[in-house]
Protein backbone atom coordinates (compact mmCIF):
# COMPACT_ATOMS: atom_id res chain seq x y z
CA UNK A 1 0.00 0.00 0.00
CA UNK A 2 1.46 3.32 -0.71
CA UNK A 3 0.20 7.24 -0.80
CA UNK A 4 -0.71 8.57 -4.13
CA UNK A 5 -0.41 12.45 -3.33
CA UNK A 6 -1.14 13.25 -6.57
CA UNK A 7 -4.86 11.32 -6.42
CA UNK A 8 -5.38 12.36 -2.62
CA UNK A 9 -5.34 16.23 -3.70
CA UNK A 10 -8.03 15.45 -6.49
CA UNK A 11 -10.13 13.62 -4.10
CA UNK A 12 -10.19 15.55 -1.33
CA UNK A 13 -13.00 17.29 -2.60
CA UNK A 14 -14.57 14.63 -1.70
CA UNK A 15 -14.41 14.62 2.11
CA UNK A 16 -17.20 16.98 4.26
CA UNK A 17 -16.12 17.17 8.10
CA UNK A 18 -19.20 15.35 9.87
CA UNK A 19 -19.60 17.52 13.20
CA UNK A 20 -22.10 15.56 15.23
CA UNK A 21 -19.68 14.28 17.55
CA UNK A 22 -18.50 17.88 18.01
CA UNK A 23 -21.66 19.29 19.94
CA UNK A 24 -23.33 15.93 21.70
CA UNK A 25 -21.47 12.45 22.89
CA UNK A 26 -22.31 9.67 19.87
CA UNK A 27 -21.94 6.66 18.17
CA UNK A 28 -21.96 3.14 19.62
CA UNK A 29 -17.87 3.08 19.89
CA UNK A 30 -17.56 6.64 21.30
CA UNK A 31 -15.71 6.46 24.47
CA UNK A 32 -14.08 9.84 24.82
CA UNK A 33 -17.62 11.46 24.50
CA UNK A 34 -17.80 15.56 23.49
CA UNK A 35 -14.48 17.14 22.36
CA UNK A 36 -13.92 20.65 24.55
CA UNK A 37 -13.87 23.78 22.53
CA UNK A 38 -10.20 23.73 22.17
CA UNK A 39 -9.75 19.93 20.47
CA UNK A 40 -12.96 20.81 18.46
CA UNK A 41 -10.68 23.70 17.17
CA UNK A 42 -8.00 21.67 16.54
CA UNK A 43 -9.82 19.15 14.87
CA UNK A 44 -11.31 21.74 12.44
CA UNK A 45 -8.43 23.23 11.88
CA UNK A 46 -6.12 20.23 11.03
CA UNK A 47 -9.55 19.23 8.85
CA UNK A 48 -9.64 22.80 6.83
CA UNK A 49 -5.52 22.63 6.80
CA UNK A 50 -5.73 19.62 4.91
CA UNK A 51 -8.43 20.74 2.59
CA UNK A 52 -11.61 19.89 3.57
CA UNK A 53 -13.34 23.35 3.17
CA UNK A 54 -17.31 21.48 3.49
CA UNK A 55 -18.62 20.83 7.00
CA UNK A 56 -22.08 19.25 7.55
CA UNK A 57 -23.64 20.34 10.92
CA UNK A 58 -27.27 20.11 12.24
CA UNK A 59 -29.20 21.98 14.84
CA UNK A 60 -30.11 19.12 16.58
CA UNK A 61 -26.64 18.19 17.30
CA UNK A 62 -26.17 19.95 20.54
CA UNK A 63 -23.64 22.54 20.93
CA UNK A 64 -22.25 22.08 17.81
CA UNK A 65 -23.20 24.96 15.97
CA UNK A 66 -21.99 26.89 18.79
CA UNK A 67 -18.56 24.82 18.94
CA UNK A 68 -18.69 25.51 14.58
CA UNK A 69 -19.31 29.01 15.28
CA UNK A 70 -15.65 30.03 17.55
CA UNK A 71 -13.63 27.65 15.85
CA UNK A 72 -14.26 29.49 12.35
CA UNK A 73 -13.97 33.11 14.32
CA UNK A 74 -10.78 31.91 15.89
CA UNK A 75 -9.46 30.07 12.73
CA UNK A 76 -9.97 33.50 10.33
CA UNK A 77 -12.55 31.13 7.99
CA UNK A 78 -15.78 32.41 8.44
CA UNK A 79 -15.68 34.36 4.95
CA UNK A 80 -14.85 30.98 3.22
CA UNK A 81 -15.97 27.33 4.63
CA UNK A 82 -18.99 26.05 3.10
CA UNK A 83 -21.39 24.93 5.96
CA UNK A 84 -23.97 22.43 5.29
CA UNK A 85 -26.86 22.57 8.03
CA UNK A 86 -29.88 20.89 8.83
CA UNK A 87 -33.42 22.22 9.94
CA UNK A 88 -34.55 20.40 13.37
CA UNK A 89 -37.45 18.09 12.96
CA UNK A 90 -39.30 19.58 16.03
CA UNK A 91 -40.45 23.15 14.10
CA UNK A 92 -43.07 23.44 11.87
CA UNK A 93 -41.75 22.89 8.34
CA UNK A 94 -44.85 24.90 7.27
CA UNK A 95 -44.05 27.67 8.68
CA UNK A 96 -42.48 29.97 7.32
CA UNK A 97 -41.72 32.76 10.06
CA UNK A 98 -40.46 30.13 11.78
CA UNK A 99 -38.61 28.67 9.72
CA UNK A 100 -36.96 32.28 9.26
CA UNK A 101 -36.51 32.56 12.54
CA UNK A 102 -34.56 29.25 13.37
CA UNK A 103 -32.34 30.07 10.05
CA UNK A 104 -31.21 33.30 10.96
CA UNK A 105 -30.49 31.70 14.61
CA UNK A 106 -28.44 29.34 13.17
CA UNK A 107 -26.68 31.86 10.83
CA UNK A 108 -25.76 33.86 14.07
CA UNK A 109 -24.28 30.95 16.44
CA UNK A 110 -21.87 29.69 13.62
CA UNK A 111 -20.97 34.04 12.61
CA UNK A 112 -21.69 33.15 8.62
CA UNK A 113 -23.91 35.46 6.47
CA UNK A 114 -25.42 32.04 4.55
CA UNK A 115 -25.04 28.14 4.49
CA UNK A 116 -24.46 25.98 0.90
CA UNK A 117 -26.98 24.30 1.87
CA UNK A 118 -29.76 23.22 4.26
CA UNK A 119 -31.27 19.62 4.60
CA UNK A 120 -34.48 18.35 5.73
CA UNK A 121 -33.28 16.05 8.38
CA UNK A 122 -36.21 13.59 9.12
CA UNK A 123 -36.71 11.75 5.72
CA UNK A 124 -40.67 11.63 7.30
CA UNK A 125 -41.13 15.22 6.41
CA UNK A 126 -40.23 14.71 2.75
CA UNK A 127 -44.10 14.77 1.64
CA UNK A 128 -44.40 18.36 3.05
CA UNK A 129 -42.16 19.77 -0.09
CA UNK A 130 -45.25 19.47 -2.35
CA UNK A 131 -47.35 21.08 0.47
CA UNK A 132 -45.53 23.92 0.61
CA UNK A 133 -41.85 23.53 2.19
CA UNK A 134 -40.58 23.35 -1.55
CA UNK A 135 -41.76 26.90 -1.49
CA UNK A 136 -40.46 28.18 1.58
CA UNK A 137 -37.60 26.44 0.34
CA UNK A 138 -37.01 28.55 -3.09
CA UNK A 139 -38.08 31.99 -1.21
CA UNK A 140 -34.46 31.32 1.01
CA UNK A 141 -32.62 31.19 -1.75
CA UNK A 142 -33.79 33.66 -4.02
CA UNK A 143 -33.20 35.65 -0.03
CA UNK A 144 -29.66 34.07 -0.39
CA UNK A 145 -29.73 32.41 2.61
CA UNK A 146 -28.67 29.41 1.10
CA UNK A 147 -27.93 27.87 -2.59
CA UNK A 148 -29.20 24.48 -2.39
CA UNK A 149 -31.50 22.02 -0.69
CA UNK A 150 -31.25 18.30 0.38
CA UNK A 151 -32.39 15.72 3.00
CA UNK A 152 -31.10 13.38 5.39
CA UNK A 153 -32.23 9.44 4.08
CA UNK A 154 -32.21 6.35 6.23
CA UNK A 155 -34.01 4.03 3.71
CA UNK A 156 -33.74 3.29 -0.68
CA UNK A 157 -37.86 3.70 -0.61
CA UNK A 158 -37.62 7.58 0.48
CA UNK A 159 -34.46 7.83 -1.80
CA UNK A 160 -35.89 7.41 -4.87
CA UNK A 161 -38.59 9.63 -3.65
CA UNK A 162 -36.61 12.28 -2.65
CA UNK A 163 -34.59 12.49 -5.72
CA UNK A 164 -37.94 12.31 -7.77
CA UNK A 165 -38.79 16.05 -5.59
CA UNK A 166 -38.04 19.33 -8.25
CA UNK A 167 -36.92 21.31 -5.16
CA UNK A 168 -34.31 18.15 -3.68
CA UNK A 169 -30.83 19.32 -4.97
CA UNK A 170 -29.43 16.22 -3.04
CA UNK A 171 -29.56 13.47 -0.63
CA UNK A 172 -27.62 11.94 2.37
CA UNK A 173 -27.36 8.53 2.65
CA UNK A 174 -25.92 6.09 5.18
CA UNK A 175 -23.43 3.67 2.97
CA UNK A 176 -20.54 1.06 4.26
CA UNK A 177 -18.90 -2.04 3.44
CA UNK A 178 -21.56 -4.12 5.05
CA UNK A 179 -24.70 -1.83 4.45
CA UNK A 180 -25.81 -1.76 0.78
CA UNK A 181 -29.05 -0.89 0.61
CA UNK A 182 -28.57 2.09 -1.30
CA UNK A 183 -26.58 1.03 -4.18
CA UNK A 184 -29.01 -2.19 -4.58
CA UNK A 185 -32.30 -0.40 -4.53
CA UNK A 186 -30.34 1.67 -7.67
CA UNK A 187 -30.15 5.22 -5.54
CA UNK A 188 -27.23 5.88 -7.32
CA UNK A 189 -27.83 5.46 -10.92
CA UNK A 190 -30.65 7.23 -10.45
CA UNK A 191 -29.00 10.22 -8.85
CA UNK A 192 -26.59 10.25 -11.41
CA UNK A 193 -29.20 10.32 -14.32
CA UNK A 194 -31.09 13.11 -12.36
CA UNK A 195 -27.76 15.17 -12.26
CA UNK A 196 -28.10 15.24 -8.59
CA UNK A 197 -25.15 14.73 -5.52
CA UNK A 198 -25.11 11.68 -2.99
CA UNK A 199 -23.45 12.02 0.23
CA UNK A 200 -22.13 8.92 1.97
CA UNK A 201 -22.29 9.57 6.04
CA UNK A 202 -21.93 6.40 8.20
CA UNK A 203 -19.04 4.93 6.54
CA UNK A 204 -17.45 3.18 9.92
CA UNK A 205 -21.57 2.36 10.87
CA UNK A 206 -21.18 4.78 14.22
CA UNK A 207 -18.06 2.42 14.55
CA UNK A 208 -19.56 -0.95 14.84
CA UNK A 209 -17.27 -1.77 12.21
CA UNK A 210 -14.22 -0.68 14.06
CA UNK A 211 -14.53 -1.97 17.37
CA UNK A 212 -13.27 -5.44 18.75
CA UNK A 213 -15.52 -8.26 18.72
CA UNK A 214 -15.32 -8.60 22.83
CA UNK A 215 -16.17 -5.07 23.41
CA UNK A 216 -19.52 -5.05 20.80
CA UNK A 217 -22.51 -4.56 23.51
CA UNK A 218 -24.26 -7.92 24.94
CA UNK A 219 -27.10 -7.00 23.09
CA UNK A 220 -24.98 -6.49 19.57
CA UNK A 221 -23.69 -10.00 20.20
CA UNK A 222 -25.88 -10.82 17.12
CA UNK A 223 -23.34 -8.81 14.81
CA UNK A 224 -20.45 -10.17 16.05
CA UNK A 225 -19.78 -12.83 13.22
CA UNK A 226 -20.19 -9.95 10.06
CA UNK A 227 -17.74 -8.26 12.47
CA UNK A 228 -15.12 -11.19 12.11
CA UNK A 229 -16.06 -11.61 8.81
CA UNK A 230 -14.94 -8.18 8.03
CA UNK A 231 -11.87 -8.40 9.89
CA UNK A 232 -10.72 -11.59 7.94
CA UNK A 233 -11.53 -9.78 4.67
CA UNK A 234 -9.41 -6.81 5.78
CA UNK A 235 -6.43 -8.43 7.05
CA UNK A 236 -6.32 -10.70 3.61
CA UNK A 237 -5.65 -7.08 1.77
CA UNK A 238 -3.11 -6.67 4.66
CA UNK A 239 -5.11 -3.84 5.64
CA UNK A 240 -6.45 -2.10 8.90
CA UNK A 241 -9.98 -2.55 9.14
CA UNK A 242 -10.19 1.97 8.97
CA UNK A 243 -8.55 1.83 5.61
CA UNK A 244 -10.91 -1.13 4.32
CA UNK A 245 -13.71 0.89 4.99
CA UNK A 246 -12.58 4.26 3.61
CA UNK A 247 -10.74 1.99 0.56
CA UNK A 248 -14.09 0.79 -0.36
CA UNK A 249 -15.64 4.02 0.05
CA UNK A 250 -13.50 5.96 -2.56
CA UNK A 251 -12.73 3.62 -5.05
CA UNK A 252 -15.71 2.41 -4.99
CA UNK A 253 -17.73 5.34 -5.39
CA UNK A 254 -15.84 8.47 -6.30
CA UNK A 255 -18.89 10.90 -8.00
CA UNK A 256 -20.05 10.72 -4.54
CA UNK A 257 -19.27 13.29 -1.32
CA UNK A 258 -17.94 11.41 1.71
CA UNK A 259 -18.64 12.37 5.51
CA UNK A 260 -16.05 11.58 8.10
CA UNK A 261 -17.08 11.89 11.69
CA UNK A 262 -14.43 11.64 14.54
CA UNK A 263 -14.36 12.53 17.98
CA UNK A 264 -10.53 13.39 18.45
CA UNK A 265 -7.54 15.45 16.08
CA UNK A 266 -5.85 11.43 16.20
CA UNK A 267 -9.31 9.89 14.51
CA UNK A 268 -9.06 12.72 12.15
CA UNK A 269 -5.66 12.47 11.12
CA UNK A 270 -5.56 8.80 10.58
CA UNK A 271 -9.03 9.10 8.43
CA UNK A 272 -7.17 11.47 5.90
CA UNK A 273 -4.50 9.18 6.23
CA UNK A 274 -6.16 6.14 4.75
CA UNK A 275 -7.69 8.46 2.67
CA UNK A 276 -4.76 9.17 0.72
CA UNK A 277 -3.38 5.68 0.05
CA UNK A 278 -4.29 4.28 -3.30
CA UNK A 279 -6.24 0.75 -2.85
CA UNK A 280 -6.07 -2.29 -5.08
CA UNK A 281 -8.31 -2.57 -8.02
CA UNK A 282 -9.93 -5.69 -6.61
CA UNK A 283 -11.05 -4.28 -3.31
CA UNK A 284 -14.69 -3.46 -4.13
CA UNK A 285 -15.77 -6.02 -5.51
CA UNK A 286 -14.28 -8.45 -2.99
CA UNK A 287 -16.03 -6.40 -0.67
CA UNK A 288 -19.49 -7.02 -2.49
CA UNK A 289 -19.42 -10.60 -2.50
CA UNK A 290 -18.33 -11.20 0.95
CA UNK A 291 -20.87 -8.53 2.54
CA UNK A 292 -23.55 -9.65 -0.36
CA UNK A 293 -26.15 -10.73 2.83
CA UNK A 294 -26.10 -8.61 5.85
CA UNK A 295 -29.57 -8.47 7.51
CA UNK A 296 -30.96 -4.47 8.08
CA UNK A 297 -30.93 -5.37 12.15
CA UNK A 298 -26.91 -4.62 11.70
CA UNK A 299 -26.64 -2.24 9.06
CA UNK A 300 -29.88 -0.02 9.70
CA UNK A 301 -29.01 1.15 13.47
CA UNK A 302 -32.74 2.22 13.94
CA UNK A 303 -33.07 -1.38 14.54
CA UNK A 304 -30.52 -1.63 17.07
CA UNK A 305 -31.60 -2.91 20.47
CA UNK A 306 -32.64 0.40 22.18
Amino acid sequence: MKNNPELSTVSINQLVLGTVQLGMPYGIANKLGQPNQNNATKIIEFAWNSGIKEFDTAQGYGEAEIVLGKAFQELGISDEVAVINKFSDRIDHLNEEIMQKELDKSLEKLGLSHFSSMMIHDESLLFKCSRGLGDIFQKFIQLKKFDSVGISIYSPENAIKALHEEVINFIQVPGNVIDRRFEEFGVFDLAKKKNKKVYIRSIFLQGLLLMEPEQIPTKMNYSVPVIERFISLSDSFGLTREETAIGFIKNGFPECKVLLGVDSLKHLQKNMKAWSLEYPEDLVKKVREVFSDVPDNITNWNLWPK
